[in-house]
């Protein structure tokens, strides 16, 4: 029900799913593909500078055996350490959309990292590729530290979305960034994605129920014991997490307050 009255908008797509997934990681090819379906997701990020610029490549059978009559493509700058690379990524991402019929695909998540050791997004960076992608019609989806100041400039500019960090990339820490994340939420006009660091189902959930848009994630669930399962449970985390952000929360209240009050139970009588 859920699915039907509450899509997520990007740029000029609709989503059902506010769960995207990453494919690096995976031990198997097989793994990546299950986990995928698994999940229900339907924004796919693929790091360009992996891939071959010819579909026809043996290597690339990953990427024909997944169904993009029901997938979105998300290319990822990643690797790239200037605004220059990341923007040389993002146009053969969408040469590589359009060789998988996807040629009205102009989505870019964009990633600046010149920081080898911690992974860290470089602001500068990003917020020079994100100008001049979104000038060329890109929808720029920014991979950004929880920075709410550049989160507001980089939506300034006509970014799609922000994506604040919840932790270091891949380190699994959950969402250490809480309050300026929250911040960053407030603040923002276009939808908030939590990227990075998530571990654990629990993290995405609270990310939802905070008011997060959508989470995406990669090695939570590459690296699971079990891929195609923790697929399944990131799956229920994200939604759990959006109902109960859309029922709202009670107020918290400093002394207990019995569930089944006198007053009510007399009315009842």
């Amino acid at each position: 029900m859920q699915e039907n009255f509450d899509k997520l908008q990007i740029g000029n797509k609709s989503f059902s799913s506010r769960l995207m997934l990453g494919t690096g990681k995976y031990r198997t090819q097989d793994q990546a593909i299950e986990s995928i379906e698994s999940s229900n997701c339907e924004l796919v990020t693929v790091a360009i500078r992996r891939l071959p610029t010819d579909l026809n490549n043996d290597n690339t059978t990953f990427l024909k055996s997944l169904d993009w009559n029901k997938l979105w493509l998300l290319p990822n700058t990643a690797g790239s350490q200037t605004a220059e690379e990341a923007i040389r990524m993002a146009f053969l991402g969408h040469e590589l959309a359009c060789q998988l019929g996807q040629e009205d695909n102009y989505f870019v998540k964009l990633e600046v990292i010149s920081d080898p050791k911690y992974l860290l997004p470089d602001p500068v960076g990003t917020l020079k590729a994100a100008e001049f992608l979104v000038k060329k019609g890109f929808t720029v989806l920014p991979y950004i530290n929880a920075d709410p100041m550049l989160a507001l400039h980089l939506e300034d500019l006509g970014c799609a979305t922000v994506m604040p960090l919840g932790s270091p990339i891949g380190s699994g820490q959950g969402l250490n960034n809480l309050a300026n994340i929250q911040i960053i939420i407030e603040n923002a006009t276009v939808p908030v994605v939590v990227d990075a660091g998530i571990g654990a189902p629990s993290e995405a959930t609270k990310a939802m129920e905070l008011g997060a848009d959508a989470v995406l994630l990669n090695t939570a669930v590459a690296q699971a014991k079990n891929p195609k399962q923790m697929a399944h449970a990131m799956d229920l985390a994200v939604k759990a997490g959006r109902a109960g952000y859309l029922a709202g929360r009670m107020e918290k209240k400093y002394y207990a307050s019995a569930s089944s009050p006198q007053n009510n139970i007399s009315k009842l009588l």
